[in-house]
């Protein structure tokens, strides 16, 4: 699917004066749970689209173009946080009057669901049924910094971002892609064509200070992620030099409760552009055994 077609498939949501961004694959639908898929890091959830026609078998999928990203407002005096991110996927369930939902998160995304399964957790009853994170700094130690996002976040992040071409952002992403599965020359088109909209790709500066949210509130995030009392899974590509093995060797050393934890040991960061295939199984596996067993599943590898 081409942005173009993406594009199409949404709607917007309005929300303190700034126009978001959204896909609804079933909007008047009541028969499938709901699963609400959130998107990292420089890109939007156009990332979806090569395992959404899989998942929308399943589920009503939901996924939004956080602000300053994707097809939503990008404005440029905004102070980013995660907190607010995820203030505005709690106001489109609102909007959609939604209030169970399956989260699916990716990188930056997997940070926004950490403070929304914080804020589940501190409720008498968590809205939020089973979470599935995909490659994603859940632990600021262990998160290794690309040096252009070092860069983004330094006093000189503003002058850095005007450098950054199409050839700079091609390396970059090539870099945690895993080997076999390195992204086509269309696809890096076609997502470069997706930053650029509203001159996204002059933001990344500002969008970047995730990673500053991450050092200060890490206990919060940590201790979600301990205290959620839903099913819990990992899908990992186990060669992301960002998000990899490393993370998921972290995540048991840290996190002391049950979790389905998948290993895509020839992956990369972008699991779901990879391996579309592989994730949607090991995800509908671990949605299918949950429904029908709440017992934890063992960690696997593929």
């Amino acid at each position: 699917m081409r942005p173009e077609q993406w594009l199409t498939k949404g709607d917007i949501f309005e929300y303190q004066g700034h126009q978001l961004f959204y896909v609804d694959s079933d909007p008047n639908c009541r028969q499938k749970p709901t699963l609400f898929l959130i998107h990292g890091f420089p890109t939007s959830s156009y990332d979806w689209q090569k395992i959404w026609p899989l998942l929308t078998e399943h589920f009503r999928c939901i996924a939004m173009d956080m602000l300053g990203f994707g097809y939503s407002d990008k404005p440029k005096h905004h102070s980013y946080s995660i907190h607010g991110q995820a203030d505005l996927h709690e106001a489109l369930l609102r909007h959609l009057n939604i209030n169970r939902v399956h989260l699916l998160a990716h990188d930056y995304g997997d940070t926004v669901a950490q403070e929304l399964i914080a804020r589940g957790n501190a409720s008498s009853a968590t809205g939020y049924l089973s979470v599935c994170l995909l490659n994603g700094g859940l632990f600021p130690e262990t998160h290794q910094a690309r040096l252009i996002q070092k860069l983004l976040l330094s006093p000189i992040g503003f002058l850095i971002n005007k450098l950054i071409s199409y050839r700079q952002f091609c390396r970059n992403f090539i870099a945690i892609f895993g080997p076999e599965t390195q992204p086509s020359k269309r696809d890096l088109r076609d997502l470069w064509q997706v930053l650029q909209y509203k001159d996204g790709n002059q933001l990344l500066y500002k969008l970047i200070t995730y990673m500053r949210d991450r050092r200060q509130h890490r206990r919060r995030w940590i201790e979600a992620l301990k205290q959620y009392p839903g099913p819990l899974q990992l899908i990992n590509g186990s060669l992301d030099p960002v998000s990899g093995k490393h993370m998921v060797d972290r995540f048991r050393q840290l996190v002391d409760r049950p979790a389905n934890i998948v290993e895509l040991e020839k992956i990369g960061h972008y699991p779901q552009w990879e391996a579309p295939g592989c994730v949607v199984s090991a995800y509908l596996k671990f949605s299918k055994v949950q429904q029908n067993n709440p017992l934890p599943l063992a960690s696997i590898s593929l």
